[in-house]
């Protein structure tokens, strides 16, 4: 395994990896996105979402995998995160603007489509790409995230969902959440990566580079402005089933996010795999990335 020092000197973050990925930025959707880049331009095009409070190191452990086995892969900070553009106000990050930003990256790739996968607010995303705009799906993989108008409905008759997503609310005030979060070096948003996965997942050097990312002027308070637009300026219900085929991995010990969720979205796909993991938690990806990896591989696969 080698260092590759490109990402490392212009993201701030370093990819332990044997792969050649490379820092770009794309503007998409009259936004600038910055995105890793890496994989041959002819090979199948693969597209990864991440979710609060993460950036696109959030995918480091699936880069490899899925360029080694063929895909190109783009992986972009999501507007308002890390390196990418960050919109002044909250109404710049509502739901149908993030996805028309990856619509647009698939686009400006020079592609029609993409495999797409998407993980918390980035499985939200891919969730409603593929809604909104299923032409540019090939096939659809959700990691732990739900989809829209199934959480909308069991916010309002699931107790159980509503009092885990306290936190949400919460985020609605103005300053507060900002200085609680930012409050001895990011704490809170820390706990929210360690406190519900097994010790060790994430190391310091890990735990550093988040630390990196959440400190870039302006992200902090645009990472929250994607859940006050989600409240401010709800998506409409869309209750047509999701064409593209559709992955849902779940690890059933998430605490905020109840397990009912990955079983009413599987019921909205024409075409879909459930499966729930056992002993493990919302951050699938940095869990089980092996066995993830090897379900995108076979997923994927299928379609090739």
């Amino acid at each position: 395994m080698v260092t590759n020092s490109s990402l490392g000197s212009e993201t701030g973050t370093a990819l332990r990896s044997s792969i050649d990925a490379e820092s770009t930025v794309r503007t998409v959707n009259d936004v600038q996105l910055h995105v890793v880049v890496a994989g041959e331009e002819t090979d199948p095009l693969v597209v990864l979402l991440h979710g609060f409070p993460e950036y696109w190191y959030g995918w480091r452990h699936q880069l490899e995998a899925l360029v080694e086995a063929g895909f190109r892969i783009l992986v972009p900070d999501q507007r308002g995160y890390n390196l990418s553009e960050k919109p002044d106000g909250v109404r710049p990050y509502r739901l149908e603007e993030c996805t028309r930003d990856v619509r647009s990256l698939i686009e400006n790739e020079g592609r029609d489509s993409a495999f797409v996968v998407g993980h918390d607010w980035g499985g939200v995303v891919a969730w409603n790409l593929a809604q909104r705009f299923p032409s540019a799906v090939d096939r659809l993989a959700i990691v732990n995230a739900p989809h829209p108008t199934v959480f909308r409905e069991h916010l309002r008759s699931n107790p159980e969902q509503l009092r885990r997503s306290w936190y949400a609310g919460w985020f609605q005030l103005p300053t507060l959440p900002e200085l609680v979060c930012r409050a001895r070096d990011f704490t809170i948003l820390e706990r929210a990566l360690t406190s519900m996965a097994p010790t060790g997942t994430f190391t310091d050097d890990e735990l550093e580079s988040y630390r990196s990312a959440w400190r870039r002027p302006g992200a902090l308070t645009s990472m929250l402005n994607w859940y006050r637009a989600a409240l401010r300026y709800p998506p409409g219900l869309d209750r047509e089933p999701v064409s593209p085929p559709t992955l849902v991995v779940w690890g059933t010990d998430d605490v905020a996010l109840t397990t009912a969720l990955a079983i009413d979205a599987d019921l909205r796909c024409e075409t879909s795999r459930l499966e729930l993991w056992p002993e493990t938690s919302h951050w699938v990806q940095h869990e089980r990335p092996e066995r993830l990896n090897t379900h995108l591989l076979e997923w994927f696969d299928d379609d090739r």
